[in-house]
């Protein structure tokens, strides 16, 4: 395919603003995904398997903090900009193509597919035709990744509402990026602002572990409003001059970088710490108390905004380089890739689960044949008419 995917279903602009930078930070974010759930059964937190191992829980901690949220704040980049060049109700169609479709596919077939493979360890008497029905009348019917398609299209219709209400809302944000472009710490401090002030009270509400669920509708209480600022900070940068402001190929972002690194890794070493203190000093209690949940989420909103800053930094100053072009062949196929992974990579976990090898191993496997299924499924199925306009 000759044309380059905007994965995670942002709309595409004109080729001439086209930032390959974003496009390799897409692609690499979706092969964290992968990497997120490949490991995530070998972990403390997750640990469905026999084995484990510690590494992961400090990959899942880190990818947790940050991916889904910056999947927002990419997707946002070109809604306000798509909204006011096709029109609200023909953006919201080209929306529903790429959003709403896929959620309804995958919620019937690919999310029941997946949990079937946790369901037989429990139940390995039950057929798939009986989960199924089960699943999809009784309940629990979980969602899986694709949670984020309902939530992002949520999102774009409270953005096309707003575009219509007030279309010079976001204009701040946009000469906050435009300065940005010199000082980007300045965006930086402001974005990390406003993230903690509506994901600190969320997180101390709801906790962290609080799912609002309805059938396959789902998403994190505490984390919706998070989710929602990093989608609408996204949306300003991208309101216009998007190639002049803080994501400018060549502003002041990328040579910054290390100063990023050092902000990502301060807040993320002090989660650990507190999840010390959880576990060894305060015994695991249930509910936590109120200062800790303030703290833990303060940490949490410090190392998202700054690990996804150091990610930026990163695609902008190697732009040129092999490592970050390395990404390139798998871009248009990339949102195809988080779309069909989650069964491929549960089913492996499952047919994993009796061999006695050590969890890295056995992580590998799942994510090196996850990433390898799930982008050659995906190549095929856009070879189908009509197919890469969802795909």
């Amino acid at each position: 395919m000759t044309t380059v995917s905007t994965t995670m279903a942002d709309a595409v602009p004109a080729a001439k603003s086209r930032n390959p930078s974003l496009d390799r930070a897409r692609t690499f974010l979706t092969l964290v995904v992968l990497l997120h759930h490949a490991v995530i059964p070998y972990t403390y937190f997750g640990h469905t398997d026999p084995k484990s191992f510690f590494g992961f829980d400090m990959i899942v901690l880190a990818t947790d903090s940050f991916f889904m949220a910056m999947f927002f704040f990419l997707s946002g980049l070109f809604a306000w900009s798509s909204i006011a060049r096709k029109g609200a109700l023909s953006y919201l169609k080209d929306r529903l193509l790429r959003l709403g479709l896929p959620f309804a596919i995958c919620a019937f077939t690919l999310i029941p597919l997946a949990y079937y493979a946790i369901s037989l360890r429990q139940h390995p008497e039950i057929g798939f035709a009986e989960f199924w029905w089960k699943t999809v009348t009784v309940g629990p019917w979980p969602s899986g990744p694709i949670w984020f398609l309902w939530v992002l299209l949520a999102f774009d219709v409270l953005a096309c509402v707003l575009h219509r209400l007030w279309p010079n809302l976001l204009d701040p944000i946009n000469r906050l990026s435009l300065y940005g472009r010199r000082k980007p710490e300045a965006f930086f401090a402001v974005m990390l602002a406003i993230t903690a002030a509506v994901y600190v009270p969320g997180l101390m509400r709801y906790g962290p572990s609080n799912w609002l669920e309805f059938g396959p509708f789902s998403v994190q209480h505490g984390r919706v409003m998070l989710y929602a600022a990093y989608f609408f900070f996204g949306a300003g940068i991208g309101v216009r001059y998007l190639d002049r402001g803080l994501l400018a190929p060549e502003g002041r972002m990328s040579k910054v970088s290390w100063d990023w690194m050092v902000m990502a890794i301060v807040p993320y070493c002090l989660l650990w710490g507190l999840i010390f203190i959880k576990r060894e000093i305060l015994g695991n209690p249930s509910p936590l108390p109120n200062w800790y949940e303030g703290l833990y989420a303060l940490c949490f909103a410090v190392f998202s905004v700054a690990i996804m800053f150091l990610i930026l930094a990163y695609f902008l100053r190697f732009r040129h380089s092999g490592p970050s072009m390395l990404l390139d062949p798998m871009q248009a196929d990339a949102y195809g890739m988080f779309l069909l992974h989650y069964p491929i990579a549960l089913w492996l976990v499952y047919w994993l689960n009796d061999v006695d090898v050590h969890a890295i191993v056995k992580a590998t496997i799942v994510f090196v044949l996850t990433v390898i299924f799930s982008w050659g499924l995906t190549r095929a199925l856009r070879q189908i008419p009509g197919a890469t306009k969802v795909l």
